[in-house]
């Protein structure tokens, strides 16, 4: 892998169908990866990051047909948003089997044939919320904290392997995950702005970003570029959580 590490380099990309999954997948293809990109729908391969078995058949399906995976990049997720005393168990539950216990068995998957060939990049796509509070957001925000500790530790048990495990946590970003939250004309406005009655912040930038932001910042963890970066949480959020 030569000049930024991507061009010719093997990478999987989960929750690739939409939003900042297809994004990361667009920006590594433009910078010459072989990218297998998974999701439920409307990717490469079918998958759900929930069930283990699946995760290791892809996986291996992936290695067996594109080569040795040189970069993942997790992005799967969900958000059902409730107030933390009207969570249900079954939403909790979803909530940390794709968000949390997803990042977990795809990382571990990958991580275990990265090892004996030292070399290789993870980047977990969380969010701003794992380290601010948020109301109507516990199951979402609490999941997306484990998985932000889980790769940051993963990243010093395979550092001496030359493996380097990074986060990227976005704010506000224009997908559809984030349009399922709006609920009149003006929202995209009121998310800039700020809500003093839900305690939550504006964006100083005073834009929300576009899933290219954030697919920038993936693609520059996973280069060689940030080859002396690893176990970092780095925040695309417009200076929202004014680095909480």
């Amino acid at each position: 892998m030569a000049d930024r590490g991507i061009a010719g380099a093997v990478a999987l990309v989960t929750g690739a169908g939409r939003g900042i999954g297809a994004a990361v997948a667009a920006a590594l293809a433009d910078e010459g990866a072989k990218v297998a990109g998974v999701d439920l729908a409307g990717t490469d391969l079918v998958l759900d990051v929930s069930d283990p078995d699946a995760v290791v058949r892809v996986v291996g399906e992936v290695e067996d047909t594109l080569g040795p995976i040189d970069v993942l990049v997790n992005v799967a997720g969900v958000l059902r948003p409730a107030r933390a005393l009207d969570t249900t168990d079954e939403d909790w539950r979803a909530t940390f089997a794709v968000n949390t216990d997803g990042v977990f068995r795809v990382s571990r998957a990958v991580a275990r044939r990265m090892v004996p060939r030292k070399r290789g990049s993870i980047v977990t796509v969380g969010s701003n919320a794992a380290g601010v509070p948020r109301t109507d957001m516990a199951a979402y925000a609490a999941s997306k904290a484990a998985s932000l500790h889980f790769t940051r530790c993963l990243g010093l048990e395979l550092a001496e392997h030359g493996i380097r495990c990074n986060v990227v946590s976005p704010g506000s970003t224009d997908t559809d995950m984030q349009r399922a939250l709006w609920t009149s004309d003006d929202a995209p406005d009121r998310v800039v702005a700020g809500d003093l009655a839900t305690f939550k912040a504006g964006i100083p930038l005073r834009r929300i970003a576009d899933a290219s932001d954030i697919a920038d910042a993936v693609v520059f963890l996973a280069s060689a570029r940030a080859r002396h970066i690893t176990m970092q949480n780095l925040y695309v959020d417009g200076g929202a959580t004014l680095r909480a």
